[in-house]
This record gives C-alpha cells, sequence and structure tokens, in this order.
C-alpha cells in the first residue's frame, strides 16, 4: 500500500512498519486494569495510516493502538 503519511516517534525520528518503539511515559490501558511501564520495549510495531497512532502487540495487551508522543524509536 503506498502511504505519503510519515510516522515519527517523540523526539522527531522516522517511524517504519516492524520498528522497535519504547514507552517513555507509563500508560493505562483502556477497558482494562492494566498499566504498561515506562521503558516497556514494544517490537514489530504497524504503521495504520495515521500519523499520531501505530498498531502493536504487548505480552499484556494484544491489539494495542498507542499515540506516537508517547514512543521514541529503540
Amino acid at each position: 500500500m503506498p502511504n505519503d503519511v510519515i510516522v515519527r516517534d517523540s523526539n522527531g525520528a522516522q517511524l517504519n512498519d516492524g520498528d522497535s518503539v519504547t514507552l517513555i511515559k507509563d500508560l493505562k490501558v483502556k477497558g482494562t486494569s492494566e498499566t504498561i511501564k515506562r521503558g516497556t520495549s514494544v517490537k514489530n510495531i504497524r504503521l495504520n495510516g495515521n500519523p499520531g497512532e501505530i498498531e502493536c502487540n504487548t505480552k499484556q495487551v494484544k491489539g494495542l493502538v498507542l499515540k506516537t508522543e508517547f514512543v521514541k524509536k529503540a
């Protein structure tokens, strides 16, 4: 799928499908009692066409959508 949307992390680094990112803030997961801790590494992210969001899976939560302002490229 040709995609001209450039997705950037909190530091301005460009993110691509399959990249690994690290959380820069503790985040509560909406709809669950889970909190994903700062410093958690998330591998194999997917871009969803929205420049402010990425999709990923963690050990605790599958199908998670994270805002790019809370991640940095690992």
